[in-house]
C-alpha cells in the first residue's frame, strides 16, 4: 500500500495546489491512501463543508483537523454528515464528530485514521496517549486495519516524538502537524512505524507560517494587533510525507519527504 499524508493546508493557495496536483499524484504514484490535514483550509482558520467536499473530490480519503476544528461554526454541524472528517480524538466526551475513522482506501483495504491533539503549549485536552491507545486497541493493525495513520497535532516536537515511539510497531505512520514547518527527520522507527515530527504546511512559504508577513511582524515588534491575519496568496508548496507499506504487516518499507511547487527544495518519494 502506498500512502501520502499532506500537511496543513493554509487558505486558498494551499487548496489550489492540492486541487491542481493531487489527482495526478494519485495516478502517477499509484497512491492507495491520501490523508490531508485541513484545519487551516478556510482562510487559515477551520474548514467548511464546501472545502471538505473539494478535498475529497481531489482525492483525499480522510481529512484531519486540530485546534482550529470549530473556527468555522458550521463545522459543529456538518461534521456529523462528513464521515471522512476527523477531529482530535481527545476532545471531551460529547464533542461533535469522530476522532478516528476506519476508511476504505482506493485499493479496497481498510485504513484507521486517528487525529489527536497534544497538550504542551496547547489548549489542554484529555490525555492524548490514553486516547490513541484506546483506538489502536479497538482496531489493531493487521487484525482489523490494513494501515493505521496517526496525525498528532501538536506544538512540542518532544511530544510528537514520544507519540511516535508509543505507537512504534502498532501504526503505519505517525506524523506531526500544526507548526507549519517541515522537519528533516522522516524515518522508519525500530518497530517499523514511519515517523516525521512535522509534515509542514501546504501553503505559501513567503509568509509567517502561512500568513501575510506584515501583521505577524507588527505584533512581534509592537505587541499590538493591527488587523486580522490573512493567508498569504503566493505560489504554494505542497508539503507532506509518502510511505510505502508492507501489505502483510502494515508497517513501513520506505518513507520520503514530499515538497512540490513554491519556494522550498523539491522532493519526491523514493518508492521501494
Amino acid at each position: 500500500m502506498r500512502l501520502l499524508f499532506i500537511g496543513d493546508i493554509v487558505g486558498r493557495a494551499g487548496r489550489a495546489i492540492v486541487q491542481n496536483k493531487l489527482p495526478g499524484l494519485v495516478r502517477d504514484w499509484k497512491l492507495d491512501l491520501v490523508v490531508i490535514n485541513g484545519e487551516n483550509a478556510a482562510g487559515g482558520f477551520g474548514i467548511t463543508e464546501a472545502i471538505y467536499h473539494e478535498l475529497i473530490d481531489a482525492g483525499a480519503d480522510a481529512i484531519t483537523l486540530g485546534n482550529h476544528s470549530w473556527d468555522q461554526r458550521e463545522a459543529l454541524v456538518f461534521i456529523e454528515r462528513a464521515p471522512r472528517l476527523i477531529r482530535p480524538v481527545n476532545y471531551p466526551k460529547g464533542a461533535p464528530g469522530r476522532g478516528a475513522a476506519l476508511v476504505e482506501a482506493k485499493n479496497g483495504k481498510r485504513a484507521l485514521v486517528i487525529n489527536v491533539m497534544g497538550r504542551i503549549f496547547m489548549d489542554p485536552l484529555d490525555d492524548p496517549f490514553a486516547a490513541v491507545e484506546r483506538e489502536i486497541a479497538a482496531c489493531p493493525l493487521r487484525e482489523a486495519a490494513d494501515a493505521i495513520v496517526v496525525d498528532i497535532h501538536c506544538e512540542a516536537s518532544s511530544e510528537k516524538q514520544a507519540m511516535g515511539y508509543f505507537c512504534d510497531g502498532r501504526a503505519s505512520l505517525v506524523v506531526g502537524t500544526h507548526t507549519h514547518v517541515p522537519t528533516a527527520d522522516h524515518r522508519i522507527m525500530p518497530g517499523g512505524t514511519a515517523f516525521m515530527t512535522d509534515a509542514g504546511m501546504t501553503g505559501d512559504y513567503d509568509s509567517v507560517i502561512g500568513m501575510v508577513k506584515d501583521e505577524p511582524l507588527s505584533r512581534f515588534l509592537r505587541k499590538i494587533p493591527g488587523s486580522k491575519f490573512e493567508p498569504a496568496a503566493g505560489p504554494a508548496t505542497l508539503s507532506g510525507v509518502a510511505v510505502e507499506l508492507d501489505d502483510k504487516t502494515g508497517l513501513a518499507v520506505t518513507v520520503s519527504a514530499v515538497r512540490i511547487g513554491g519556494l522550498l527544495e523539491q522532493t519526491a518519494p523514493q518508492w521501494g
